[in-house]
């Protein structure tokens, strides 16, 4: 960060990287910088694909992006 509020510039960003870290993150006890990527592959495929957003009207960012992509085709 380059100065105090700068957060706030990329509030999206660090809401998704704070749940990273307490969902993820903070409850594995990783051995290896492989096991810590593998375990944040499977974690972000289970955040985008299954995990239901309360932001999103209780759905996934997966459905989200193919609802709109399927509403831009129909145009």
């Amino acid at each position: 960060m380059d100065s105090k509020g700068r957060a706030l510039d990329n509030i999206l960003t660090e809401r998704l990287w704070r749940t990273v870290k307490y969902e993820e993150v903070y409850l594995k006890d990783y051995t290896s910088p492989r096991e810590a990527r593998e375990g944040l592959r499977e974690y972000l495929n289970f955040y985008n694909e299954q995990r239901i957003h309360q932001a999103l009207d209780y759905r996934t960012p997966v459905e989200v992006y193919l609802t709109a992509s399927q509403k831009e085709i129909a145009l």
